[in-house]
């Protein structure tokens, strides 16, 4: 069967002598995986060269019986140049990629966190502060991708919060005093946070741009993301330790 599709490039790397095996997140299939055979040996068979989080548009037949598919047709769309000339908004769109690939399960169509991750390197090219972006991101793909933190009230009972709460790595939510004892890894959580989450969950992304993070509450998502992101992942992203 021939897909046609626009994609996202997750990573690329070398496959034997003259071709390449590229991830991209795509707009129609989700992640999908792909060789491009012979494009080292001649660079103009494909009008890409396929780096990261540059975006292309694909022709390829997808394989039946194996995860990778024969990529025929790879033209670059966009390049996102200002992002490469800037070592914080490559690291925080190296993120991205790194997230989303770890995050996003195998050709599981997903258009909302297509256009997420377009609305992100698009805002971050001109961004001054690539910490509120990536915030962001993380906040809207957990919510996008399923595992959407439950903060209206307690998440294992009706009670709602009063005051600082605290955050269940196990459970993804908020938690009331009279649970907090047998519900294992938990970090504190201001107000403050919660509605900043709660905000940047229900908002348009341009909406997001305007929001005011003071510092203390930047630093609180930071910390309680990160957290609820390795819990869940179960490893530590290796981009995540050079973000500012």
């Amino acid at each position: 069967m021939i897909a046609k599709t626009e994609g996202i490039v997750l990573k690329s790397f070398d496959f034997r002598e003259t071709s390449r095996i590229a991830t991209f997140f795509t707009l129609d299939f989700g992640k999908v995986k792909g060789v491009l055979k012979g494009i080292r040996k001649d660079p103009g068979k494909f009008g890409s060269s396929v780096d990261r989080f540059s975006v292309n548009d694909l022709v390829y037949y997808q394989h039946r019986h194996s995860d990778i598919h024969l990529v025929s047709h790879c033209d670059m769309k966009e390049y996102f140049y200002p992002l490469r000339a800037d070592l914080k908004k490559m690291t925080a769109a190296s993120y991205v990629l790194e997230l989303v690939d770890a995050l996003m399960p195998a050709e599981e169509e997903n258009t909302e966190i297509y256009r997420l991750m377009q609305d992100f390197f698009k805002s971050l090219q001109t961004a001054h502060d690539t910490g509120k972006l990536v915030h962001a991101f993380q906040i809207k793909i957990l919510s996008l991708s399923g595992f959407r933190p439950h903060l209206e009230n307690c998440v294992r009972c009706p009670n709602m919060i009063q005051g600082t709460a605290r955050f269940s790595l196990k459970h993804g939510g908020l938690l009331c005093p009279s649970c907090q004892g047998a519900s294992g890894e938990t970090v504190a959580i201001s107000r403050g946070a919660v509605a900043s989450i709660l905000h940047i969950q229900k908002s348009p992304w341009p909406a997001v741009l305007r929001l005011a993070l003071a510092l203390s509450i930047r630093k609180e998502l930071k910390y309680v993301l990160n957290h609820f992101l390795v819990f869940h992942l179960e490893r530590h992203l290796r981009s995540a330790r050079f973000l500012t």
